[in-house]
């Protein structure tokens, strides 16, 4: 790879290697280095074992701040979701990983650059690549950052079945009231919207924050149920 190609995915990932030779190994397919003469190549195999795992590490430490109520099994359900094949293939493709990947002619031919494997596994050995070159914290912001719209759809399931319909169930039953939710501020462009909403039962306020409207109003019902729970406590 030549420089200017270098420095264009580097823009893309929004991070600028110290190393640019463990870049060059992450995008290194396989089939590329088996028609190689130079038997000193090494493919991107070693790397997308660690990116994997790394990946794995810093999802869960995500998750877990983001719903630290949540157990063990839903955890591990919503990472499973989170980092499958699928959804790192898209996150390749929303950078165009695919025209930096070095293959063989035969994966060239076939569409490899397509192919959600390769996409998948090349995006986890440049994870690795990043890891290598600067460590823990500069790669948990890289995977925050290209994870963050996956996180929020995440966080919007997850709290819509946790805590909006939980609320909505309790405070029916209970206190025979419908939570009122009403968007009280908006900020941002178009593409990058964060909402507040705030949310009513009775003499009860809360205030949630999100890239959505739901996920803001998600965001004050769990605020809203750990302020009821409370009460029963105190009352009980």
């Amino acid at each position: 790879m030549d420089n200017i190609e270098i420095s264009e995915l580097e823009k893309k990932l929004l991070y600028q290697f110290k190393d640019k030779k463990i870049l060059e190994q992450a995008l290194r397919h396989s089939s590329f280095v088996n028609e190689q003469i130079d038997s000193n190549l090494q493919d991107n195999e070693c790397l997308e074992f660690l990116g994997d795992a790394v990946l794995s590490l810093v999802a869960g430490h995500i998750l877990m701040k983001r719903h630290p109520d949540l157990n063990e099994g839903d955890l591990s359900r919503m990472r499973a979701n989170l980092v499958n094949e699928s959804q790192l293939a898209c996150i390749a493709r929303s950078i165009d990983l695919g025209s930096f990947v070095r293959l063989g002619k035969g994966e060239v031919q076939t569409n490899g650059r397509k192919k959600n494997s390769i996409l998948a596994d090349t995006f986890e050995a440049v994870i690795a690549a990043v890891y290598l070159d600067s460590g823990f914290d500069a790669t948990f912001k890289l995977i925050e950052r290209h994870f963050s719209e996956f996180f929020d759809s995440i966080a919007a399931s997850a709290a819509n079945h946790d805590y909006k319909s939980r609320l909505q169930e309790l405070v029916q039953v209970a206190l025979k009231v419908m939570p009122l939710y009403r968007v009280t501020h908006e900020k941002g462009p178009d593409h990058d919207k964060t909402f507040k909403v705030e949310l009513k039962i009775d003499e009860v306020v809360a205030e949630g924050i999100g890239k959505s409207k739901k996920i803001a109003e998600q965001d004050a019902a769990r605020k809203v149920l750990e302020i009821l729970k409370k009460n029963i406590k105190t009352d009980g």
